[in-house]
């Protein structure tokens, strides 16, 4: 439940119905591993005071699949990603643009307004604030997402 100087974590069928609208795909969800680094993509969302709020991580898996479904590319494609262990660009953008429609998440009842503040991927400098959030153990959820057709990866979501 959010108050006015409080965000909440969004619960799994909010989080499914976005993914499963934005990618036009059935999306599933069951319990995951942390995602602990930026190996994959990870967001970072700021209040309007550019106070960080919340961070969103996915493993690579998360990311390239969620990245060729909204993008419309073939599976084969994001498990190419996923088997050499690079996030290509076109994939990372396309993440971004989930990541950022993610927001929304955030952004209910008197919450705080959150917005997208930056994406950092593996081989970007990741600032310490953000590394030391992904190690926390809570408040977090952390689910494994099977994107139909795609394949399945971690996501992580971590309130500051």
């Amino acid at each position: 439940m959010e108050t006015a100087d409080r965000t909440a974590l969004p619960p799994a069928k909010e989080v499914r119905d976005l993914l499963e609208g934005l990618l036009g795909k059935d999306v599933d969800f069951a319990d995951g591993r942390r995602v602990t680094d930026a190996g994959g993509l990870v967001g970072v969302y700021v209040d309007d005071r550019l106070g960080m709020r919340a961070v969103v991580a996915c493993d690579i898996a998360m990311a390239a699949y969620v990245g060729a479904a909204i993008g419309l590319m073939p599976a084969g494609g994001a498990q190419d990603a996923v088997d050499d262990g690079e996030l290509f660009p076109v994939l990372r953008d396309n993440a971004a643009e989930v990541l950022n429609v993610m927001a929304a998440l955030f952004n209910v009842g008197t919450a705080p307004h959150l917005r997208l503040y930056g994406h950092y991927a593996a081989g970007d400098d990741l600032p310490g604030d953000v590394a030391q959030r992904l190690g926390s153990l809570g408040p977090r959820v952390d689910w494994a997402v099977a994107v139909k057709g795609y394949g399945r990866g971690e996501l992580s979501i971590i309130l500051t």
